[in-house]
């Protein structure tokens, strides 16, 4: 497999849609919800425990512990938690990871939400054009998160592979040794 241009140009158009998924679901959840998620999210994670056990809930159920994260940092970016609840969820969520694996090593299925993204996008576009703005922050909601499960979804799909792409490796591994260089290359390419 080579790796071209077009599939880096994709995988920015993948983080640029995640992106503006996040952007539109905060948004639209703060309409929405205002204060009564809020208390709700207030109440689920009122201490650190309860937080933990949200974070594992909510990422054994939609099965990706990165999208549990980013949900909880547009919780946060929205203003509906602090970054204190945040970080209970986050750790439930890294071991709701765990739990996930579990689930599909001993029933051996798998459930993948952003097959169902679709679906979601048919019903939340057409509740846009609806006279209640409820129903409008609603689809706004629906839409983000449809967007950031689809870009979730094709930044995986255009992550150049390594073991697949030994030239890619290759090609990495030559600016190994120079030095705090490195480092820094390496942290501009995490970026």
């Amino acid at each position: 497999m080579n790796y071209t241009i077009i599939d880096f140009i994709s995988l920015l158009g993948a983080v640029c849609l995640f992106l503006y998924g996040m952007k539109v679901m905060s948004e639209g959840l703060q309409k929405v919800a205002g204060d009564r998620l809020r208390t709700i999210l207030g109440v689920m994670t009122k201490n650190r425990v309860t937080g933990v056990i949200t974070g594992v809930l909510i990422t054994a159920l939609i099965q990706s512990s990165s999208a549990s994260t980013v949900m909880v940092v547009s919780f946060v970016n929205a203003g509906l938690m602090s970054m204190a609840q945040s970080m209970a969820v986050i750790f439930g969520a890294n071991v709701g990871t765990t739990f996930t694996t579990w689930i599909i090593s001993a029933f051996s299925f798998e459930v993948n939400i952003s097959d169902y993204s679709i679906l979601l996008l048919a019903v939340g576009v057409p509740m846009l054009f609806m006279k209640k703005s409820a129903y409008k922050s609603m689809g706004e909601f629906l839409i983000g998160f449809c967007f950031l499960f689809m870009g979730l979804d094709l930044i995986s799909q255009y992550v150049p592979n390594l073991q697949e792409n030994p030239e890619m490796l290759k090609f990495m591994s030559g600016y190994t040794s120079l030095g705090f260089g490195s480092v820094l290359i390496f942290f501009c390419i995490g970026l």
